[in-house]
Order: structure tokens, then C-alpha cells, then sequence
């Protein structure tokens, strides 16, 4: 379980660490969810993420962090605030070899408090209809399905 969590606003090498992983991870997630074809997805990727961070970690209502659990940093979360009230998250990340051990519920939790410091009334977020772990997860912490979207291979 986790131990002694808590969230720090992310570091220029962590930030630069996170988007080597998450450009390529969107992509995938992308190809697999039938959005965007191999040959384009790095490329449309790397563009999604300079147009929702142009100014990077210093871009205007979008919060780093990075979840330590003692001094170990385990995953990462980004949010953004969306005027007047309510935050999204893009991204939730734990590190595979801290996983099933109670992070993903922390970093949420401990996000939520930020967002509620903030003033932030609700939250929401988007999750891939085939990453049951992360459904589940929100799910369990109070997140409710506001619009699915769904598919049939032919």
C-alpha cells in the first residue's frame, strides 16, 4: 500500500521524461482505439501535445506533477482548468513496478484536494473503453460515464 504520498509540481527533466513516454503511448492507445493509423500517429501525437502545452510545463492553467511515495517518484498527472470551475485530466500515469499498490487511487485523491484548493468544482477526464483497471478505478472513487462512445470491428 501506498506509504507517505504526495504530489510535486513536476521538474523540467521530468516533464521532458514524461512527454518521451506519453507522445508515444497516446499514439498507440490512438492506433489501437481505431483513431489514427500507424504511419501518422507519433507524428499527430507529438502535434496534440504542443498544441495543448505550447509553453510546457509554464502553459497557462495546466498542472505537472509527479507523485512521490516517500522520496520515489512513482507516476504523474496533468490537469487543466477549464473557466469558471471545473478541471480535466489528460493524463494518469504509475510507473509499471509500483502498479496494484494503491498509487492510482492516491494520485487521484491527492489531486483532487489541489483542485478543490483551487476552487475547482468537478473533474473529468477521459479513459479508453479497453483500459478496465483505470475504469474500474474511477468508478470506485466516484467518476460517472458522461458519453461513451463505441464501436464494432466488421
Amino acid at each position: 500500500m501506498a506509504g507517505m504520498s504526495k504530489l510535486h509540481p513536476m521538474s523540467q527533466s521530468e516533464f521532458d521524461a514524461f512527454l518521451e513516454r506519453s507522445i508515444p503511448e497516446y499514439a498507440e492507445d490512438k492506433v489501437r482505439a481505431g483513431n489514427w493509423t500507424q504511419t501518422e500517429s507519433l507524428e499527430k501525437s507529438r502535434k496534440e501535445f504542443e498544441e495543448l502545452l505550447p509553453q510546457g510545463l509554464n502553459t497557462r492553467d495546466n498542472f505537472l506533477y509527479t507523485l512521490y511515495d516517500e522520496k520515489e517518484a512513482v507516476g504523474e498527472i496533468w490537469m487543466k482548468t477549464i473557466p469558471p470551475d471545473h478541471g480535466f485530466i489528460y493524463e494518469v500515469y504509475i510507473q509499471e513496478r509500483f502498479r496494484g499498490k494503491g498509487h492510482g487511487k492516491s494520485i487521484m485523491l491527492l489531486l483532487e484536494e489541489k483542485a478543490r484548493e483551487m476552487g475547482l468544482k468537478s473533474l473529468g477526464l477521459h479513459v479508453f473503453g479497453s483500459n478496465r483497471v483505470a475504469r474500474n478505478l474511477y468508478e470506485a472513487i466516484g467518476y460517472e460515464i458522461t458519453n461513451v462512445n463505441m464501436s464494432k470491428t466488421l
